[in-house]
């Protein structure tokens, strides 16, 4: 086999040819990538309902229920309102908006 080096720059050992990423192989791992991204935004943007989202950002759910962040921080820390976080984003689910606005109505 040929030999790209004979170390590498940190000593370690030989890297061959046949080891080395090219160009064909890293558009079949963007392609595979992208497809993976696309598939988890299809969940996060599923619908139960034509033009509804299954899944609510903090901001969208603050929107609808007219609340701050802090109030919505205390849901979540009093597990009044379950959530999801998923790389830092918190989601949550248009169902369990919809059931806290119909509870909160009937106790009006």
């Amino acid at each position: 086999m040929n030999t790209v080096n004979e170390k590498n720059s940190r000593g370690g050992s030989k890297i061959y040819r046949e080891q080395l990423a090219t160009i064909e192989d890293l558009e079949l791992l963007k392609k595979d990538l992208l497809n993976e991204i696309n598939d988890i935004k299809s969940l996060l943007r599923g619908t139960t309902a034509p033009g509804r989202k299954e899944w609510l950002k903090s901001s969208e759910v603050r929107k609808m229920l007219g609340i701050s962040p802090g109030t919505l921080q205390n849901m979540r820390t009093n597990d009044q309102l379950p959530f999801t976080k998923i790389g830092g984003i918190t989601f949550y689910r248009y169902e369990d908006i919809a059931k806290l606005l119909a509870g909160s109505s009937e106790n009006a």
